[in-house]
C-alpha cells in the first residue's frame, strides 16, 4: 500500500511573504503560517495553543502569495510535508520540515489584508486564478468529508 502524505491548515501568516525568482525563472514563496486551538486548562481557565508552520508555495501559487497574501492573512493550504537537510555557517547539519503547498485559498472578508482577490478565492499549483461559486465550495468541502 502507498503512503500518504497530506497537510490541511487554516491559519494566519505571521509576516508577509517572502518571494524570490530562481534563475530557471521559477518564483518561490515562503511565509510562516499559525495556526491556533483553544482550549480550557485543569483550572478552567481559557487557553490557547499556537502552532507555526514553515509553508513554501512554487510558480503560481507564489504569485498568488506575492500579489494577494499579507502578514495576518487567513488562508487555508492543502499540501504535503517535506524534510529539508542543510549546514549552517558553522557547518553543524540541520533539518527543517516544511508544507509545500498545492492548493490554496484565501479566507477572511474581502479585501482584507489589502489584496484584490475575492475572499473564498481558490488557486492551486501550476492553476491560473479562479473564483468557484459558493455552490462549487460548498460541494468540494462536502466532498472531503471523512462520513
Amino acid at each position: 500500500m502507498a503512503g500518504l502524505n497530506k497537510v490541511m491548515l487554516i491559519g494566519n501568516l505571521g509576516k508577509d511573504p517572502e518571494v524570490k525568482t530562481l534563475d530557471n525563472g521559477a518564483k518561490i514563496a515562503t511565509f510562516p503560517l499559525a495556526t491556533s486551538e483553544n482550549y480550557k486548562d485543569k483550572e478552567g481557565n481559557r487557553q490557547t495553543r499556537t502552532e507555526w508552520h514553515n509553508l513554501v508555495l512554487w510558480r503560481g501559487l507564489a504569485d498568488i502569495a506575492e500579489n494577494y497574501l499579507h502578514k495576518g492573512s487567513q488562508v487555508f493550504v492543502e499540501g504535503r510535508l517535506s524534510t529539508r537537510k542543510w549546514e549552517d555557517k558553522e557547518g553543524h547539519t540541520r533539518y527543517t520540515t516544511e508544507v509545500i503547498g498545492d492548493n490554496l485559498v484565501l479566507l477572511g472578508r474581502a479585501g482584507e489584508g489589502g489584496g484584490q482577490a475575492q475572499s473564498g478565492a481558490a488557486f492551486s499549483a501550476g492553476m491560473t486564478s479562479t473564483r468557484p461559486s459558493n455552490d462549487e465550495l460548498m460541494t468540494d468541502a462536502a466532498d472531503d468529508l471523512p462520513f
